[in-house]
């Protein structure tokens, strides 16, 4: 027979337990039930800032490559069939030089077609000059056919002069930055075949850079810049605007802005390639963050997170103007809004719910 004080201690250990059990299982339903409404109602903390509009002489980014005042587009006086082209892309050539050549049997014909017309001419000339002093001919007639001495004489100098300019020579001292026709290819008159650079101790060097028609409106002739170069690292080169461009290019839709480089004892290449920073004398409304605000970026597009009502967050593009260790200046994309978030954008989507924090 068990005790009574054992059958008690039993019973009481049970009911322990089967309680302890019971308040598990609740609490674990209550878990649930919470971690639900806190993924669907609860806010995500953040902190934001002010967007700040930034009227100033925001510098303007853009990237190109070297080249040389003096750029040549050469090309045939005549039209015909491309023969060789002696040169390559990048090539280094002397003046002189020659370069490209069409096919010379089309050419060859008509020079000795027309040298053949002034022997005819010279004869019929000769033969008219005798009869006049027969007084067989008149001296209109004799007059008429000197006349076509001359004309075959002129026609001649034509076609000497366009055989000679059927090869294309190097005028000076340079680099071959771009071959647009090749063996084989049809080349009309004036049809540029090579872009050569020239290179001389006077020579200037250019950074060709394209811009955006919002940044070419507030560019000017002879506003400052600041141009870095890969082969020079830790240098940088004063430069001048010298040129701009009054219509778009049709591939890239950009706006060609010229910068005059002062590479002062550096001596770069052609085709190397140089970042600039031009600082236009306009000044210009834009719009300046944290850095810590800005959730990506690729060139001069990014992205953050804005709100308006403190309540809710919505994801906008940007156009990024400048950046520094502190500050992101914003050309476009934060017109209207109020306050971009600088602390927990990692756990935000596209109106997430959010609530302040300091």
């Amino acid at each position: 027979m068990v005790p009574i004080s054992l059958t008690y201690k039993f019973l009481v250990m049970r009911n322990l337990i089967f309680f302890s059990l019971a308040i598990i299982s609740l609490d674990g339903c209550t878990s649930r039930t919470n971690n639900k409404a806190i993924l669907k109602n609860d806010a995500i903390p953040v902190k934001i800032a002010p967007v700040s509009t930034d009227t100033g002489n925001t510098h303007v980014q853009a990237s190109g490559l070297l080249s040389t005042e003096d750029e040549a587009r050469l090309s045939f006086k005549i039209s015909g069939i491309i023969e060789k082209v002696y040169v390559k892309e990048g090539q280094f050539v002397k003046k002189g030089q020659m370069l490209a050549t069409l096919k010379s049997s089309e050419i060859e014909a008509q020079v000795s077609q027309v040298q053949l017309g002034l022997e005819k001419a010279q004869r019929d000339y000769q033969r008219t000059s005798n009869l006049y002093k027969d007084s067989v001919a008149t001296l209109e007639q004799m007059q008429n056919a000197k006349t076509g001495v001359d004309i075959a004489r002129k026609n001649l100098q034509q076609v000497a002069f366009n055989q000679q300019y059927s090869k294309i020579y190097a005028v000076s001292d340079g680099f071959i930055v771009k071959q647009l026709l090749h063996e084989g290819e049809l080349a009309n008159p004036g049809n540029a075949v090579l872009y050569m650079s020239s290179i001389s101790s006077s020579s200037k060097w250019i950074l060709k850079i394209g811009v955006s028609d919002r940044e070419w409106a507030v560019i000017e002739k002879g506003n400052r810049a600041f141009v870095t170069v890969d082969a020079f690292p830790g240098k940088q080169f004063k430069a001048l605007v010298s040129k701009k461009a009054l219509a778009a290019d049709p591939v890239s839709g950009s706006f060609e802005i010229e910068l005059q480089v002062d590479f002062d004892k550096a001596r770069p290449a052609i085709g190397m390639f140089g970042n600039a920073s031009v600082i236009p004398s306009q000044k210009r409304i834009g719009f300046s963050i944290p850095y810590d605000a800005l959730l990506e970026a690729n060139g001069k597009n990014g992205f953050v997170f804005i709100t308006d009502d403190k309540k809710t967050v919505k994801r906008v593009p940007i156009t990024i103007a400048n950046i520094d260790n502190r500050q992101v200046y914003v050309a476009s994309g934060l017109e209207g809004h109020q306050y971009v978030v600088i602390s927990g954008s990692a756990y935000l989507d596209d109106q997430s719910a959010i609530t302040i924090r300091n």
